[in-house]
């Protein structure tokens, strides 16, 4: 193989990292790891998924279509437009489109295409995603169990070795979360409002339910909105990185579903946070136990019988503090040392 230089130093080996692109966290996320793996090595981009905002600064040499989940308008995933969204047909088609067999090591964010790829033609896959470590026996356990989710997240993006990230390092292999540079550089301060992301409700659900609080100023940033608007003290925001991650930064509190990226910056930014763990979706479940776990509360849904959980917070002051160092370049390291052979 020929050696490359990509201004860092010779390298000679050549890595395939796939992302899923369906929500922002994983993208986020990768912003941070493609840098720290080209210290190392050649490195071509795959994405797959359709459901994310966020723009990777970097070419992506492979895009699928892959398995999205559709969110829904009422707190959940839409199953009927998820399953429409896919076939199988077309899954088989990506997968064996993908030339795993031409790189030294594939590493996966719970990206299904490659994975499969990796499966079928016996090639060795890095797990290193999110899912890997709520996943992981050593990480709590919501109380109802969903046998459905717990199938889909087993069998969604298989690896044969694996390293994961969560709230907390509940074992060697899982990391605390990679916090993206722009905001780590971040000021954080208070200007008194409360910002919120929550995809899976759409904007009339919000809007009638925040409105509730009329002493309290929402910054919502919006999936079913392209153009700004206020309604009494509701601010109605379409998607954008920028905006929301200084939003974030300046806010008294972060109102948001359980996801894995967003709570993770909330948290580092030291934010008051309260999450929604999105319906239909079990690792979001998994989420909201280990965030229970370390004090952050969780409301089940977004109804009038919640009123009195979110002013209960907004009233709080306590806030759940936690230590995140930027350790990427060290997990990174870690990783190719235990596979470059």
């Amino acid at each position: 193989m020929n050696i490359v230089n990509l201004g860092f130093q010779n390298i000679s080996m050549k890595i395939l990292y796939a992302v899923q692109g369906t929500g922002n966290g994983h993208l986020c996320r990768a912003i941070d790891i493609i840098p720290s793996l080209r210290k190392h090595a050649e490195v071509d981009v795959l994405v797959s998924g359709i459901q994310a905002d966020i723009i990777l600064p970097f070419e992506v040499k492979y895009r699928y279509h892959g398995l999205s989940f559709i969110f829904g308008k009422s707190g959940g995933v839409d199953l009927w437009r998820t399953f429409m969204s896919s076939t199988v047909r077309k899954f088989v088609k990506e997968v064996n489109s993908v030339p795993v067999d031409q790189y030294d090591l594939v590493i996966n964010d719970f990206e299904p295409i490659s994975a499969w790829a990796c499966y079928f033609k016996e090639k060795p896959c890095i797990g290193l995603s999110h899912q890997i470590g709520a996943f992981d026996p050593a990480s709590p356990k919501p109380e109802e169990t969903d046998m459905l989710g717990k199938f889909i997240m087993k069998n969604y993006a298989p690896s044969t070795h694996s390293y994961g990230f969560h709230f907390k390092s509940y074992a060697p292999h899982i990391f605390t979360p990679v916090i993206r540079n722009s905001v780590r550089e971040l000021d954080a301060v208070d200007n008194g409002h409360y910002t919120v992301y929550l995809p899976s409700y759409d904007d009339a659900h919000l809007l009638k339910h925040l409105s509730r609080f009329p002493d309290v100023k929402w910054e919502v940033y919006s999936k079913h909105n392209k153009k700004p608007f206020q309604l009494k003290n509701v601010t109605i925001n379409p998607i954008n990185s920028d905006a929301f991650v200084k939003s974030m930064a300046s806010a008294s509190g972060i109102l948001c579903g359980a996801g894995f990226e967003t709570p993770a910056e909330a948290l580092y930014l030291q934010k008051k946070l309260l999450v929604i763990p999105m319906k239909n979706q079990y690792e979001q479940h998994l989420n909201a136990a280990s965030l229970e776990e370390i004090g952050v509360p969780v409301i089940k849904s977004l109804k009038k019988k919640s009123e009195l959980e979110i002013e209960s917070w907004l009233n709080a002051k306590s806030k759940v503090m936690v230590d995140y160092p930027d350790c990427t370049d060290a997990i990174v390291e870690k990783i190719l040392n235990n596979h470059k052979s």
